[in-house]
């Protein structure tokens, strides 16, 4: 059976397509750099559903997420911690970065993932 925490919510895989399509400009500038396994070999999934929530990254194998920040998420700061501690109970670990961070300084952000995944 698969992992029940991965399962699919069809509403869920709907607006996770949805986001796909939508991405900000910083999302689709770390998508650039981490897809197609472009960081030690690991493979990163977009807008993934784990459990009741929309993840913008994941790598499975790592059980990492990298959550990009925007300006809604300075309103959701309650949600997002909330979300952060559902998933971290999972087992999964959860990296945050600022549009602005990505945008400004990909390098850097990039370095950061990096060190936090095995060689």
């Amino acid at each position: 059976m698969k992992n029940p925490v991965l399962l699919y919510n069809p509403l869920l895989k709907s607006r996770a397509r949805e986001l796909r399509k939508n991405q900000t400009k910083a999302e689709e500038l770390l998508w650039q750099e981490i897809r197609g396994k472009k960081i030690k070999g690991y493979q990163f999934i977009r807008q993934r559903t784990i459990a009741s929530f929309i993840v913008d990254f994941v790598c499975l194998r790592l059980k990492l997420i990298i959550e990009v920040d925007g300006e809604i998420h300075l309103q959701n700061k309650d949600m997002d911690k909330f979300r952060q501690e559902q998933l971290e109970l999972l087992g999964f670990r959860v990296l945050r970065f600022t549009n602005d961070e990505i945008e400004k300084d990909i390098k850097l952000v990039l370095t950061k993932i990096a060190y936090r995944m095995p060689e």
